[in-house]
């Protein structure tokens, strides 16, 4: 059962990016759970990145939907490369890029990349807390 949902696209440029981290940090703390707006911001901002710099074509939006039930807040960023399916990898401490997806592993209970007809969203997820 979703509670809540909110999708935006976005142009493929870098200052898409903070807009959509600043977006979905709002949303989490107006639904009700502002101790997961940081954590759901840094991993939106991965996310988001990741398709401006690997997933995007020229003109063609990226999408990011986040959706809160009743256990997790889900963040997908949805973008029309999808036959460049994401990869983590160990960056060298020099690297500039290299640790978006270390970071959403290490923050998010779980992530994956589901294949769609045309192109790819990458999903994350939060557990919500229970008390």
């Amino acid at each position: 059962m979703t509670v809540r949902h909110d999708k935006v696209s976005y142009p493929p440029y870098p200052r898409s990016v903070p807009l959509a981290r600043r977006r979905v940090a709002s949303l989490v703390a107006d639904w009700g759970h502002p101790g997961l707006a940081g954590d759901a911001a840094l991993v939106a901002g991965e996310l988001c990145g990741n398709a401006v710099l690997h997933g995007c074509l020229r003109d063609r939006l990226f999408r990011v939907d986040v959706t809160l039930d009743g256990k997790a807040l889900r963040i997908a960023v949805t973008d029309p490369r999808g036959e460049r399916l994401p990869v983590p990898r160990v960056a060298e401490p020099g690297d500039q890029f290299g640790r978006g997806l270390l970071i959403v592993g290490a923050v998010a209970a779980r992530w994956d990349v589901q294949t769609l007809t045309v192109g790819k969203a990458v999903w994350a997820e939060l557990d919500l807390e229970t008390g």
